[in-house]
Order: structure tokens, then C-alpha cells, then sequence
């Protein structure tokens, strides 16, 4: 059975404003990642429950104000409403209203009525009854896509859009109808948000100003902050639930609380220096102010102390390419490396992220081990291996390696030993420097191992290579690895099939395992010696059994619609579990 330790981070996009959504009740929020909405317990975020039911990458998604359902849109234009009582989540109603990436939804107070608003190809938004999918007026008026919509939560509805083409637009109804254009931004129109009360609405520019307009009749009240609210464009703006004041989320890498009445800011949170500490997304819960970073982070920020949040939600927003489990002090720690190059620590007893301080790798981290001497060696598309200190918790500038070649595969053994395999290069290090290079290989090398003894080293490409034989497999090799022990090495390939080879036999083949029906990923040995994990490209992972290929554990569909890239064990009952959603899970596996 599984238990959920890594729930991925919203997927940021540098310049596009991220929409979190918050239920009427105040307990949860929610945003988007991929195929998944996350759905996340304010109070404590370990708490979670992912939605996978959408074919394309999920944009936004919005609860109804009843809180029994939620309405998310997707890349392809497709809107799925459904139950947020039951685990099932079941859906209730699907629609395509516009032809194109859904940017944002609005739903009327009573549950009813649903605005979507995004990139059309025959028009930019649409207003219609939530069961039964007919039109209640029409959202028009942009030349441009639109980024945002919301729709006063009071009677009489009013109902308003902000787009690229650098205006806004103001409708009354239902049914919707278009009344004017709000003409006061010089750049792209991020975001538009009426209060709760519907007294006001503001929307936020990529000119970096807020304007505030009165929610009745759509006329300008008074800019927030004067001539400017941020030097950066503005992203998003939440407001308190009493409506006096809102926060607004900037490029600026700051977070601003305004006291909307007076038009000024009464406090600025400072999050960071880094292009990455860009404010894209921001909810006022209750009295949990929240903000994304560019990075994914989920920041609560705190009223009184602007310069330090509360707490940061840490983790992968993209998605997690390999992983590795190592023990401090008796703790297990998860190690995990993503598309983008950011590594982070997982405590499995604090149940905490943390990553290295510092500047690490550059591009996307293919694999990752730890050595005797405490270092988590990693291995990077910005053609380099690192080795990173464990208990210093930042990355050291000294100790990386540049490859002649990209290396996609690390292992390590006592000695100091690592062995990296590299696009047409097989490199041998000792204490961090070459002592061995095979190029002009008749074969592709993809993955190497090298023996717990430090005696043999082994490379699998087209063919199992050693330093001295080479041995014919099935297919192409993708994984390999030695037993614990060093008794045994399995490799896995292309044709599906799982190997194991007795080392002490001269590696003559043990057992042949069957079971997956496509490309296979990733490998890795129990610390019992006796069963390993393989997964593969048919979304499954199988548990295998030494000397008995007939006896096998499967785990199906593990990461929802999504490949396992990554395979570790904690101990010989617990396995963890990465994928392309950039989430982390455990199994507990009882044989």
C-alpha cells in the first residue's frame, strides 16, 4: 500500500501569473501541475489529494462557492466540474467552451453559472449554465487572449475580464453583455478580482499597477500606491475577507498588503533576489496569506515579520528524472533530482523538504548516488558530476567535474571509485579525478555499474560490456545494478525483460523475468539481496524474487498516467517511487 511523502509544487512558468484557488470554508487550496490539481490542507499541506483525471496539462482550477464541487480547465479548452465530497471525485458535468488553453474560471455566488476565459481560436471566453453547459451571455470585447475573469459574488451580477490586448472589460447581466472597456493599463492585464463584498474590483498589470473600480457600475476609483504599486508587473491580487484590503503578488520579488481604502501599502514582504523568488500567484485563506514563487515555493507569509515567511513549502514543480535514499544518523533522507536541475532533501522522519544552498547543477540531473565518504554524487545534462556533502547542505564550487561528453549514469564504489558513462565515453574516476577513459566504442553506452568489491566495472548499452568479456542480452540495456552483497548483477532492457547474472559464476544468467509490456525505466535492489524493483514505460512497477521469476509483486498505474523514472528502497519493506509528475511515493511492501 502507498502513502503519498512528496506532493509536487505548482508547475511555474516565468512571466505567466499562476491562479491558486481556495475553498469557501477555508481549510484547503489549490492549484495545478501538470495533468493533476492538487488539492492541499492549509494548515497542515502534507494533507493532499490529487486529481488525475484530465487527458491535458491542467491550467486552473476553481471551487464552486457550495465547496461540493470544482470546476478545472485545461490546456485543450475542456472544463471538467467534479465532486469534492467523495474520493472518487466524480465527474458531473464536461464541456468544451473555448477552442484553446483555459487561463482562468469565475463561478456566480449561487453555484450555478460558470465563466472560463483563456486562448480561443474562435473566441476568448464563455459564460454558461454549469448543468447543461448552455450559454448565459457573451464574453467579448478583447482582440487579444484573456488572462483572468471573476464575477461579483452579490446581486446584481457584474462580471469583468483582463487580457493581453492591455484592457480590461466590464459586463452586466445575466445574461452576460458587454458594457465597456477599461482602458487604463499600458501593458498586458494580468489579473481582475471583485472583493468579497462586492463594493470594488481591481485588476493588476504587467505596467506594474492596480487599479481599483467600483463593483457596480465598473467606474474608476483610484490606483493603489500612486503612480506605481510595484516596479515589476503585478501577477495576482487576493483580497482579505473583509474586503478592505488585498494583497498583490509581483516580478519584483515582492508581496505587497495594501489598505485599499487609502490606496497605500501598509506592508511590503521582501521574498528573495533570485529571478526565481518572482511573485506569480498569490490566496488570502482566512489569516494564512499564501504566495508562489517562480520556483513553485508556497510561501505563508507573516504580518509580522515581512523579511521571513512563516513557512516555505519546498519541493520539485518540474518533474523528477532520478532518486536515491540515504541515512544520516540512522534517518532515512530522499534525494531526488529534476528537469530543471534543483535537487531536494526529503526527511522521511520530519517530513520536511530542505535543498542545498548555493549554485548546483544547470540542467536537468539524470542520476544520483551516494559514496562512503558521505557525498550525493550527481550527474547533469550541463555535462558535469558533483559531488555535494551530505551534512553541509550546500554545494561545494570545488568539487565538480566537467565531462568531455553529457553523462547520463553515475555509480560509485568503495575507494573513492565513480564510474561515468557519458554519450560515446565510459570514464573512470578515483578521488574525483579521470584515471581511466574508453572511447571509440563499437556501441551506445547507456548505464554503468561498477562492483561493491571495486574489482569490475560493467557497462550495458547495446550489449553487456565488461572491462574483459561482454555478454549478449536480450535488448538495448536502460538499467542495471549490483546486489547489495555483490552476489548478483540485474540489468534490465528495452525488450522488456529483467535479468539476473550470478557474478561468482562467471555472470551466467540466473533468471529471466517477464512482466512489463513496455520500455523498461529504472532499477534497484532491496537491501535483503533477495528482490528488486523494475519499472517501465507501461506506467508499472514489478517486485521480483530472486531464484522464483513466477513470484512477483505488481504495482499498477503508480503515478497516474505517468512513468516511474525513479526507484529506491528505505529498507526491505519500504520503497519510494518518482516520477514525471514531480511527486514522491512510498510503498510499504509486504511479501
Amino acid at each position: 500500500h502507498k502513502m503519498p511523502k512528496e506532493i509536487s509544487l505548482p508547475q511555474m512558468e516565468r512571466g505567466v501569473a499562476k491562479v491558486i484557488g481556495g475553498d469557501p470554508k477555508g481549510n484547503n487550496f489549490l492549484y495545478t501541475n501538470g495533468k493533476c490539481v492538487i488539492i492541499r490542507n492549509i494548515e497542515n499541506p502534507a494533507i493532499a489529494d490529487i486529481y488525475t483525471e484530465h487527458a491535458h496539462t491542467v491550467t486552473v482550477a476553481k471551487y464552486a462557492p457550495s465547496g461540493y464541487y470544482i470546476a478545472s480547465g485545461d490546456a485543450s479548452g475542456k472544463v471538467r466540474i467534479w465532486d469534492t465530497t467523495q474520493k472518487e471525485h466524480i465527474l458531473k458535468y464536461e464541456y468544451t467552451p473555448i477552442s484553446g488553453k483555459i487561463k482562468d474560471i469565475a463561478w456566480t455566488e449561487d453555484s450555478k453559472r460558470i465563466a472560463v476565459v483563456g486562448d480561443g481560436r474562435e473566441k476568448f471566453g464563455a459564460v454558461f449554465l454549469w448543468d447543461s453547459g448552455s450559454s448565459v451571455g457573451e464574453v467579448s470585447g478583447h482582440a487579444k487572449l484573456i488572462n483572468s475573469v471573476d464575477i461579483r459574488q452579490k446581486r446584481p451580477y457584474r462580471l469583468a475580464t483582463a487580457s493581453d490586448d492591455t484592457c480590461g472589460s466590464f459586463f452586466e447581466g445575466p445574461p452576460f453583455k458587454f458594457k465597456f472597456t477599461l482602458r487604463d493599463h499600458s501593458q498586458f492585464v494580468n489579473c481582475v478580482r471583485f472583493s468579497p463584498d462586492g463594493s470594488r474590483f481591481v485588476t493588476a498589470g504587467a505596467d506594474g499597477q492596480i487599479f481599483v473600480y467600483d463593483g457596480t457600475n465598473g467606474e474608476r476609483v483610484c490606483s493603489l500606491g500612486g503612480e506605481k504599486a510595484h516596479k515589476g508587473g503585478v501577477y495576482a491580487v487576493s483580497w482579505s475577507p473583509d474586503s478592505s484590503q488585498l494583497i498583490s503578488a509581483s516580478g519584483d520579488k515582492t508581496v505587497k498588503l495594501w489598505d485599499v481604502g487609502a490606496g497605500t501599502a501598509v506592508t511590503t514582504f521582501n521574498l528573495g533576489t533570485d529571478v526565481t523568488d518572482q511573485q506569480l500567484g498569490c490566496l488570502w485563506q482566512k489569516d494564512h496569506l499564501l504566495t508562489i514563487s517562480l520556483s513553485g515555493y508556497i510561501n505563508y507569509l507573516d504580518k509580522n515579520n515581512p523579511g521571513r515567511p512563516i513557512r516555505t513549502i519546498k519541493g520539485h514543480s518540474k518533474s523528477i528524472q532520478c532518486l536515491t535514499v540515504h541515512k544520516k544518523d540512522g534517518r532515512p533522507y530522499i534525494y531526488s533530482g529534476s528537469h530543471d536541475g534543483h535537487i531536494n532533501i526529503l526527511s522521511l522522519i520530519q517530513k520536511k523538504n530542505d535543498c542545498f544552498s548555493g549554485k548546483g547543477h544547470s540542467n536537468q540531473v539524470s542520476k544520483m548516488v551516494t559514496d562512503e565518504a558521505n557525498e550525493l554524487v550527481t550527474c547533469s545534462m550541463d555535462d558535469t558530476l558533483r559531488y555535494t556533502n551530505i551534512n553541509k547542505t550546500e554545494y561545494s564550487a570545488s568539487d565538480v567535474v566537467k565531462m568531455d561528453f553529457q553523462p547520463k549514469s553515475v555509480s560509485v564504489a568503495a575507494g573513492g571509485l565513480s564510474l561515468a558513462v557519458c554519450i560515446g565515453q565510459v570514464v573512470l574516476l578515483k578521488d574525483k579525478k579521470r584515471v581511466f577513459t574508453l572511447d571509440s566504442l563499437d556501441y551506445e553506452p547507456e548505464v554503468g555499474a561498477i562492483h561493491p568489491g571495486g574489482t569490475t566495472a560493467v557497462v550495458g548499452g547495446s550489449a553487456l560490456l565488461f572491462l574483459r568479456k561482454s555478454i549478449e542480452a536480450k535488448g538495448a540495456i536502460t538499467d542495471m545494478a549490483y546486489s547489495n552483497d555483490g552476489a548478483y548483477l540485474a540489468a534490465i532492457d528495452d525488450k522488456k525483460v529483467a535479468t539476473t547474472f550470478t557474478v561468482a559464476d562467471g555472470y551466467s544468467v540466473k533468471d529471466e523475468f517477464y512482466g512489463h509490456h513496455a520500455r523498461t525505466v529504472a532499477l534497484a535492489w532491496s537491501p535483503d539481496n533477495e528482490h528488486f524493483a523494475t519499472s517501465g514505460m507501461d506506467m508499472m512497477v514489478f517486485i521480483w524474487t530472486v531464484g522464483d521469476p513466477d513470484n512477483r509483486i505488481k504495482l499498477a498505474d503508480t503515478h497516474r498516467l505517468h512513468h516511474v523514472s525513479g526507484l529506491a528502497w528505505v529498507n526491505e519493506h519500504t520503497l519510494v517511487t518518482t516520477s514525471h509528475d514531480a511527486s514522491i511515493k512510498q510503498w510499504t511492501v509486504k511479501y
